[in-house]
């Protein structure tokens, strides 16, 4: 599956001041020393040369820096050429690599050769792509932890004591004339075979976690027409995103933005107020509405004034599973007795005014139920991985279900090396088809 040809691609964005443009292959260095001044031969040395066309024109000034195999990140000869960042430079420059032998590289290549060439296994690979596509402080810290091998660390040692009840089941089967021979005890057993089952459910049970972490965790924010939906929505982002209106009916329609509270991404949803209408328009706009509500993890129901029992049990039922914020807006038209404040909300805000936001802020962040993510702590993103788990989950079920009813162990061994072979799924040990791995890395910008 390992491709021999040459790559190339630009790395970086257009319309910075600088712009990357990365070689992997055995033909790297050669190919860029033709278009370029300046001898490339030391490696990890940075060399200050000019870009030169076919004819001798001068395209750009670059630095060059050659990566000798297997000392680079795709385990391949590679070289990288720093040029400004105009656009035209960078076209320019990858058109006289690719008429010199090159090819222009796919979405994700460079890491899939990197994976390939053993610089890293396949959860370190993904990891890749999450610490580039990272937007808050929690989902970086999820990455790194990937990218440094946690998750690799913890499936090995599942795999080195899964390897291990297998080895000695084997041993009896070896032994198979000796009715009596026991070599590996069946209590132990067990107990290891649950421990290992309790690892593979914890680790299955934190793509909940991490799926919320990745994606941004959903809030709804809904209540009736006019109550102060958009202008909540407004004031949480600090800018004027969704129309404020008087009059009723204005939202048609769900808007969607995000804010980080906390290293946290919170996906906020204003929704078309709910109330009975004839209008065709908002009846879809206040469907969506309860579309959004469903798919939501926080719902936050604005109010100004009590709701009636029937409205709150079905605000409730509605929001079974999820957190339930209910909050009381418009406080700045209150009035200062107690009679004013409406018993039922949890917090009492000013959208207009700003009052009360920062402790709604601090609600929202509390009923997320994320706990604080380390460098170190190990969350499952992938809804690969998750698939796999519980496939491996089954296997130790099949295991565990057959050492309380005595099975055989060849039975038994069969379920442990399915295990093992699913686990080996996740860090790429176990694939052998190229389709699985152009899925996975084709999720990739080019040039990484």
């Amino acid at each position: 599956m390992i491709e021999t040809d040459t790559i190339c691609a630009l790395a970086t964005p257009t319309g910075g001041a600088i712009a990357i443009i990365r070689t992997s292959g055995n033909e790297s260095r050669a190919i860029v020393a033709r278009l370029f001044d300046k001898p490339i031969d030391k490696p990890r040395q940075a060399t200050v040369g000019h870009i030169v066309s076919t004819k001798g024109d001068v395209i750009d000034e670059a630095v060059v820096t050659y990566y000798q195999s297997p000392h680079s990140y795709t385990g391949e000869d590679c070289v990288e050429i720093s040029i400004h960042g105009s656009r035209y430079i960078a076209d320019a420059t990858v058109q006289l690599l690719i008429e010199g032998g090159c090819r222009q590289a796919r979405p994700g290549e460079f890491t899939k050769r990197a994976f390939l060439n053993g610089k890293m296994d396949l959860t370190q690979a993904e990891a890749v792509a999450d610490l580039i596509s990272a937007t808050n402080r929690a989902s970086h810290d999820m990455a790194i932890s990937q990218l440094r091998g946690g998750v690799s660390t913890q499936l090995a040692q599942m795999r080195d004591q899964l390897q291990h009840l297998t080895s000695l089941l084997e041993l009896e089967l070896d032994f198979s004339d000796h009715e009596d021979l026991e070599f590996a005890d069946r209590t132990e057993l067990l107990r290891l075979s649950e421990t290992i089952r309790g690892a593979v459910r914890r680790l299955a049970d934190s793509f909940k976690t991490g799926r919320a972490i990745k994606q941004g965790i959903g809030v709804a924010i809904v209540g009736k027409t006019n109550v102060g939906k958009s202008t909540l929505l407004n004031r949480l982002l600090g800018e004027e995103r969704a129309i404020v209106s008087d009059t009723h009916g204005t939202t048609r329609d769900t808007i969607e933005e995000t804010i980080t509270i906390h290293g946290l991404t919170f996906r906020f949803i204003d929704t078309a107020g709910l109330r009975q209408t004839d209008d065709t328009i908002e009846q879809i706009g206040i469907a969506r509405t309860y579309q959004k509500l469903d798919e939501a993890q926080i719902v936050v129901w604005l109010i100004d004034e009590p709701p009636t029992q029937t409205e709150l049990q079905q605000m409730r039922s509605r929001c079974n599973g999820k957190r339930l914020l209910i909050v009381q807006n418009k406080l700045d038209l209150a009035s200062s007795s107690s009679s004013a404040r409406i018993p039922i909300a949890e917090l009492a805000i000013s959208a207009k005014q700003g009052t009360g936001i920062a402790a709604l802020e601090e609600a929202i962040y509390a009923a997320s139920d994320i706990p604080e993510i380390g460098s170190n702590d190990v969350i499952i993103t992938s809804a690969r991985h998750y698939e796999i788990l519980l496939r491996a989950d089954a296997s130790l079920t099949r295991v565990i279900t057959s050492l309380r009813q005595g099975i055989t162990p060849d039975l038994i061994a069969e379920d442990l090396r399915q295990c093992i072979l699913t686990l080996n799924e996740i860090t790429g040990q176990a694939i052998t088809s190229d389709t699985t791995l152009q899925t996975i890395f084709s999720e990739f910008c080019v040039g990484k």
